[in-house]
């Protein structure tokens, strides 16, 4: 690390590369970067921290920087063109933050889905008991002075996450996803069996994935869940419209009675996760039984607002697993009520792989709407289209645009979960000004 440079991120409202902007922040280096003008969920950290954000432009490059290029842009960028014409010290994010593990107890969070909740209940929770500093992929990040801890999310997009050498690793799940690269499951399978050859102390997997099941390490792998044959297990599980509570033992020692103001199975096992983690750490276990009790969430993960008669829940669910995990918490919650989905499929490579599991998924709803697919950087049009997927959905499948959000307006005193991880955002930000117009108006 170089005090006399400026740190410029290209890409930086990027969710990871907003959080790792933040931690050189608050380490005391120089930050700035740039990126598209229009408005994403990660860039309010940035602000408040006074991080300046130029819109994308090759003049911004200039002697004394080093350039932290986001994975989302290719070399031909213009800025990233530059830097290296002029001879700038150039890293990929992922390759940045693999240096700067050492120094740390360091703790990843790998897997198909799951890594953001995960990652941000680990890091609240290893903050409240010591000195932690954390990447999340919501866009948080923390950098705290002589962290004992440093925990962060690993992508397994691209194998990014074979930059990292962690002493300890979470692996929530091996799902199918990302089949712009992954040529099918058996390819996720061996990035993971990879990256687990590169971890220092430990591995804590979900003890029900069969593909995790499968992983060699030369380090030891707990697993855990709620089955017979885990390490770490959840027992007495009551989940209500409060939150869950369980038992957890390692092996046949009890490790006490926890309790979460979260809801969803998934919930339950990130927790034994984080709590097998602080055990192996000597962390005191009653410090962690009161630090899950206070954790609220990560952002865009089940974020409630009340419009109205209408609860509103925003989620960055974009995979059928995460889908079927957020309407379980949904149920959860709101056993009593109508629960509508409005869904927003991201890329055309993941929905036409996944059509079959997106609808599947989405049944679990009262009612479903969905949006146009939202494209990526990467990817810009496909042989499918969400008519394809509304045709497999036998609980709606109507397509919504963003001007006329009125068939929602049907609904009353219901649960409305948006969910995508595209700019499904704008779509229910239409939805709140109509429903609040009404509501005005009806007053």
């Amino acid at each position: 690390m170089d005090n006399k440079t400026t740190y410029y991120f290209i890409g930086i409202k990027g969710s990871g590369m907003s959080s790792l902007a933040l931690i050189l922040h608050d380490e005391g280096y120089t930050v700035k970067g740039s990126d598209i003008d229009k408005y994403t969920f990660t860039q309010r950290g940035l602000e408040q921290a006074g991080i300046e954000v130029l819109p994308f432009d090759e003049n911004n490059i200039k002697e004394g920087l080093t350039v932290i290029a986001g994975n989302a842009f290719t070399d031909d960028h213009p800025e990233i063109k530059k830097a290296r014409a002029m001879g700038l010290p150039v890293t990929r994010y992922h390759e940045f933050l693999g240096k700067m593990l050492s120094g740390y107890t360091s703790i990843g969070v790998a897997g198909a889905h799951g890594k953001t909740s995960t990652t941000g209940l680990l890091s609240h929770v290893l903050s409240g008991v010591a000195p932690t500093s954390y990447l999340i992929g919501d866009g948080t990040g923390k950098g705290t002075p002589n962290a004992r801890f440093f925990v962060f999310e690993a992508d397994e997009y691209r194998r990014h996450f074979m930059a990292y050498h962690p002493d300890y690793m979470i692996m929530t799940n091996i799902d199918f996803d990302h089949p712009d690269y992954y040529t099918g499951i058996e390819d996720v399978y061996h990035a993971f069996q990879d990256v687990s050859q590169q971890v220092k102390k430990g591995i804590f997997a979900w003890g029900d994935d069969v593909n995790l099941r499968r992983l060699k390490a030369d380090v030891p792998i707990y697993y855990y869940g709620t089955g017979k044959n885990d390490d770490f297990q959840a027992r007495d599980i009551k989940r209500t419209t409060l939150g869950s509570e369980f038992d957890v033992y390692h092996e046949d020692e009890f490790l006490g009675h926890y309790q979460i103001h979260l809801y969803g199975e998934h919930n339950v096992l990130n927790s034994l996760a984080v709590i097998a983690v602080a055990y192996f750490e000597k962390v005191d276990l009653n410090e962690i039984k009161d630090e899950l009790l206070d954790f609220k969430g990560v952002k865009r993960r089940f974020s409630e607002k009340k419009v109205a008669d209408m609860t509103i829940i925003d989620d960055y669910a974009h995979h059928p697993s995460e889908i079927k995990a957020t309407l379980d918490a949904a149920r959860q919650k709101y056993p009593e009520k109508e629960i509508i989905a409005v869904f927003q499929p991201h890329t055309f490579s993941r929905t036409i792989a996944l059509l079959d599991d997106f609808a599947k998924s989405l049944n679990l709803a009262d009612k479903v709407y969905l949006t146009d697919i939202f494209s990526s950087v990467r990817e810009k049009n496909g042989k499918v289209s969400s008519a394809d997927l509304g045709a497999k959905i036998n609980k709606g499948g109507e397509i919504l645009q963003a001007d006329n959000m009125s068939p929602l307006l049907d609904y009353h005193n219901a649960v409305v979960v948006f969910m995508g991880a595209g700019d499904v955002q704008r779509y229910e930000k239409s939805y709140e000004e109509l429903l609040s117009n009404l509501s005005f108006k009806n007053n």
